[in-house]
């Protein structure tokens, strides 16, 4: 059972009727996303505007829908509730069609909200502001007639929440990374009897004027007695630093995770790309990341598009490439890859990109940001792996699947590996920290990339 108004169809109508000269009658669903700068033609969107919007579309379409498990909604309720609390409109302050398209969706909902659930201590109470900015800005111009609106006394608050000062929580952050890296840092102790201020203690009176004399003395004579204690002092040669020792060669400084596919659209630049959002573990506030209905997520352009079916793509798990140094494809930052099997080429022949491509999948039960390795490559990856080594592009060739249908590692592909002690080493099974084992649906002795 669903809410009528998660209809895309539904939302339809209602933008045809709120904005008549604008949408026409002949849009359809696959045209929403686009939808915004039709409607606000003073506003501006960038290619991740978009994406963003599309994301936030689907995501009123679930918060719409009334047989969703009742954790996971009021999941989706305080994740929006966040994300709301520093922003005016969902992009943050420019409008968009999700924003038309998450009151349509929502405010039937909070209007039977009760006063705790609005604005009491644990109430959805930057919502219900947005709610009743939507339905009454003449920025979105909708036109709601009075007794269609939500209902919102402004005075009837239950809880005043303490504002959060933007400026004190960049310092306490600070504070905890500062605290955190000393944390790791050997202390010197002081020497016994010796204060930490000893060397910054104030000089006395004598002293100060015994030196005002020197001074004096040296302008007379010629002589500079501070210049004259500087010159005794031998400068001592720096220390140079040693650099830091690099790792061996080996599979295990790529940095592969089970990653959870939480939604995947087309690029809306490039025919050939998806654009996926994808849960990779990685914790709050890591460099090239968002949030996405509570979780921290990547966004990841893949060249799976006409290869791949996009139903395919969507709540899935798959593994990802995560130390790759981002690219932007097209106009969208892409943090990581999609790892899929392809059929080998023959001596002479050529790749003309038409598949079969299988994604790689990890085991049912295999969590996001679960760490991957190849068994008998243990050992931890780099932070980013350093484009001019070409660590990626030298180990990639070992990437291989086996009889059994399993995603390993095979020496045969990096003739760097060949020598010394890896000499003969088996092929190495791709398996999760949790012991389950990597597979491709069909594809044996496959390319994987």
């Amino acid at each position: 059972m669903s809410n009528s108004s998660t209809s895309p169809t539904a939302l339809l109508d209602f933008l045809k009727s709120k904005y008549p000269s604008t949408v026409p009658s002949s849009t359809s669903e696959a045209d929403l996303p686009s939808l915004s700068h039709h409607l606000f033609p003073s506003s501006s969107y960038t290619d991740n505007d978009k994406v963003e919007t599309s994301q936030w579309l689907t995501t009123s379409s679930r918060l719409a829908t009334l047989d969703e498990d009742e954790a996971k909604h009021a999941e989706r309720l305080g994740s929006l509730n966040i994300h709301l609390s520093t922003r005016t409109t969902l992009l943050g302050s420019k409008p968009s069609v999700a924003d038309v398209a998450l009151y349509y969706r929502l405010a039937p909902a909070v209007k039977s909200w009760s006063a705790e659930e609005r604005t009491g201590e644990h109430g959805y109470h930057h919502i219900v502001r947005f709610i009743d900015f939507v339905q009454n800005a003449p920025l979105f111009s909708l036109s709601v007639k009075e007794e269609d609106k939500v209902p919102i006394d402004v005075n009837d608050i239950k809880f005043v929440h303490k504002p959060l000062d933007a400026k004190e929580e960049k310092e306490r952050k600070k504070k905890e990374k500062a605290s955190a890296a000393a944390a790791g840092d050997t202390q010197t102790s002081l020497p016994v009897g010796k204060g930490k201020g000893d060397d910054d203690a104030k000089p006395s009176k004598k002293e100060k004027a015994r030196e005002a004399a020197q001074t004096a003395e040296g302008k007379v004579t010629g002589d500079n007695p501070q210049q004259s204690k500087k010159d005794k002092k031998e400068k001592q040669p720096k220390p140079q630093k040693q650099p830091p020792k690099e790792a061996p060669l080996s599979p295990c400084l790529i940095d592969l995770r089970v990653g959870h596919i939480l939604k995947a659209i087309n690029h809306p630049n490039a025919d050939s790309l998806y654009v996926s959002t994808i849960a990779c573990g990685d914790p709050p506030g890591t460099d090239n990341t968002s949030e996405y209905e509570g979780q921290i997520v990547r966004t990841v352009c893949s060249g799976l598009n006409g290869l791949v079916p996009l139903e395919e793509m969507q709540g899935r798990k798959i593994i990802a490439v995560c130390n790759l140094k981002p690219v932007t494809m097209r106009g969208i930052k892409s943090a990581a890859m999609v790892l899929a099997a392809s059929p080998r080429l023959k001596d002479g022949e050529e790749d003309d990109h038409k598949g079969p491509v299988e994604l790689v999948s990890p085991p049912e039960n295999a969590k996001a940001g679960e760490r991957v390795i190849f068994e008998g490559w243990a050992g931890e990856p780099d932070g980013v792996l350093n484009p001019k080594k070409k660590v990626w592009e030298t180990l990639q060739p070992g990437f291989t699947t086996t009889q059994g249908l399993e995603v390993g590692f095979d020496i045969g592909g990096v003739p760097q590996l060949q020598k010394g002690e890896n000499a003969g080493k088996p092929t190495g099974k791709l398996v999760t920290s949790s012991g389950g084992t990597c597979t491709v649906k069909s594809l044996t002795n496959a390319v994987v990339r």
